[in-house]
């Protein structure tokens, strides 16, 4: 496991995924690939309920390997690069469960997709994000910026590179906590270990909803939300959460 360039460990319905490919967690071809097997893996494994992402060493991901970019007189590559470029962020957004980012260290490009891709996110005190692609002649990344930045700081980090340092994107309510780096993986499995304790299959549908309802007008994502509601009333969780609750006792959630 510690020679995978992404490892996965899982404990008490608590994935921890982290990136291992020293010394900065550059994506690489065979890193995206082994990304996208470990997301969908997650996804359908019942003893997983919750992830944590994370990086090995003082860097988080500094973005996509520079070696590694694609031939460009070569027909389809480009398209094929692409194409393992978007699924790297979707598996992730996709997951079924929730995905907590824990960064520990520096985060460019598209290190900051794939934080970007995940639900939650905490951060160390000495961890930065930025979008240096402008740096290297490229321009790329405002997708991902524009869902976690408002306008002038988006537009500051995508023209410039600007790094921005964690306690700013903490003042900013952009991300949960920023802590030291001894206790970022403790705060981030604080809220694994609640979200784990929830119901599994509602944990599942709320994972969807949230990822709808921002695709939805209002009056469409309440309506796919209410549906949602009926559906899991019905289920046995929901019945054991009632009596649960009326018992004055903690649920036993067995996911269906």
């Amino acid at each position: 496991m510690s020679g995978d360039i992404v490892t996965l460990e899982v404990s008490d319905n608590i994935a921890l995924v982290t990136l291992n490919r020293p010394p900065v967690n550059a994506l690489d071809r065979a890193m995206r690939d082994r990304i996208v097997s470990v997301f969908d893996e997650i996804s359908e494994r019942a003893d997983v309920r919750v992830a944590i992402l994370t990086g090995a060493g003082k860097v988080f991901c500094s973005g996509a390997d520079l070696k590694d970019r694609p031939d460009p007189t070569k027909i389809g590559a480009f398209h094929s690069h692409n194409r393992i470029t978007r699924e790297t962020g979707n598996c992730i957004r996709e997951c079924s469960k929730p995905v907590i980012a824990a960064i520990n260290g520096v985060a460019l490009g598209a290190g900051v997709g794939l934080m970007a891709s995940c639900d939650i996110f905490y951060a160390c005190e000495d961890a930065v994000f930025g979008m240096p692609e402008i740096n290297v002649g490229l321009a790329g990344g405002a997708a991902m910026l524009n869902t976690l930045f408002g306008r002038s700081l988006m537009r500051r980090m995508f023209f410039t590179g600007y790094r921005v340092p964690a306690a700013e994107l903490y003042r900013l309510g952009i991300i949960e906590a920023c802590t030291t780096r001894e206790n970022l993986i403790p705060e981030a499995m604080k809220i694994a270990r609640e979200i784990a304790s929830k119901s599994p299959i509602a944990m599942e549908y709320a994972k969807n909803a949230a990822n709808m309802v921002e695709l939805m007008p209002p009056r469409d994502a309440y309506r796919f939300e209410q549906n949602i509601t009926m559906a899991l009333s019905k289920t046995e969780d929901a019945k054991e959460a009632r009596m649960a609750f009326l018992e004055k006792r903690a649920p036993v959630f067995k996911g269906r």
